[in-house]
């Protein structure tokens, strides 16, 4: 379907004043675009609860003074070379790096990853972002 359809929604006062105050508060322009967004995320979870392929992005932040870790983190990738897109590495601080892993594949191969990632001693905080590959939303 091309193209706006319009449609009406009724809400209770007090739900629309904070459903009002919250897309506001995120800089979205219009209420048409809030409720835009909702369902897109709402379509985007399905995707990774019906074991579609997706995407996202696995952000890891570590102390490079660890000793092995770097190594571990490169084997793991590879391990799940079908899945990895790109990995870009980061330097916070002189102890602290930060890298993002872009994911692509089956929602459970990509949190199989995860899991494996969040298993690596030394690792201080890992996330993952999940989103479409957009062909489905």
């Amino acid at each position: 379907m091309s193209g706006a359809v319009r449609f009406s929604v009724s809400l209770g006062g007090q739900l629309l004043k904070r459903f009002d105050a919250m897309w506001r508060s995120e800089g979205l322009p219009t209420r048409s675009e809030a409720v835009q967004a909702m369902i897109r995320q709402a379509l985007v979870q399905k995707e990774w609860q019906a074991g579609k392929e997706v995407a996202g992005a696995i952000v890891l932040v570590y102390d490079h003074h660890e000793k092995s870790l770097s190594s571990e983190l490169v084997d793991v990738q590879h391990d799940f070379e079908r899945v990895v897109v790109a990995v870009q590495h980061a330097h916070l601080d002189h102890d602290n790096c930060l890298e993002s892993v872009i994911v692509k594949g089956k929602a459970s191969d990509l949190e199989l990853l995860m899991k494996k990632l969040k298993s690596l001693k030394g690792l201080k905080h890992v996330a993952l972002t999940m989103t479409t590959t957009g062909k489905n939303v």
